[in-house]
């Protein structure tokens, strides 16, 4: 059995597969750009510029393992290296750049999400990263620790810490007083 030459210039192992598997991944890739960089157009230039890299790199992809994973850890790497060109990160402690980007509360559910959300701003870095993933991801311990290039004990403990500042700055007992929201049950229930 012969198979059809790819297209000249099409890198190796990219092929119809991948650039099917590479297009579904693009919701959950700009999930997680979105929470690194809060900003639309940075997080829609990250994705692209994750999937330009997948797509050329897509030999190096083994078949069969976390595709999503994969290209995690590829966005993750390209935000890195972006920040260190910058030099510094743009903090928002006063939650101008947040409030930018939300309408204001017409229901007491965007209350609560613009509470939980100043909450998850106020997390650091590495906290609110390995949340995300786990907690809004649906990502093991195990991959999130792959993605971060840390090990799995590092992220249990960067989620637990996470948890229970969430739940310290939201003034909630324990779990069990979150509302109806998905992503907030999600960043804040242990597995």
């Amino acid at each position: 059995m012969t198979h059809a030459a790819a297209p000249v210039g099409t890198p190796n192992g990219a092929d119809a597969e991948m650039r099917d598997l590479l297009l579904g991944a693009i919701p959950a890739l700009r999930a997680f750009a979105f929470s690194l960089t809060y900003d639309l157009d940075r997080s829609d230039d990250l994705v692209q510029d994750t999937l330009v890299r997948a797509w050329s790199k897509a030999d190096t992809f083994r078949r069969g393992t976390n595709l999503t994973a994969w290209l995690f850890t590829i966005l993750r790497n390209l935000f890195y290296s972006e920040q260190r060109k910058r030099k510094r990160e743009v903090e928002d402690a006063d939650g101008v750049l947040a409030g930018r980007l939300t309408s204001l509360p017409e229901q007491e559910i965007r209350v609560e999400m613009r509470e939980f959300q100043a909450a998850l701003d106020g997390l650091p870095f590495a906290q609110r990263e390995a949340l995300i993933l786990v907690g809004a991801q649906n990502f093991t311990y195990e991959e999130a620790a792959e993605i971060c290039g840390v090990a799995v004990g590092t992220v249990k403990s960067r989620v637990s810490r996470a948890r229970l500042r969430l739940i310290e700055a939201l003034g909630l007992e324990d779990t069990s007083d979150i509302g109806a929201d998905a992503l907030t049950r999600a960043a804040l229930d242990p597995r």
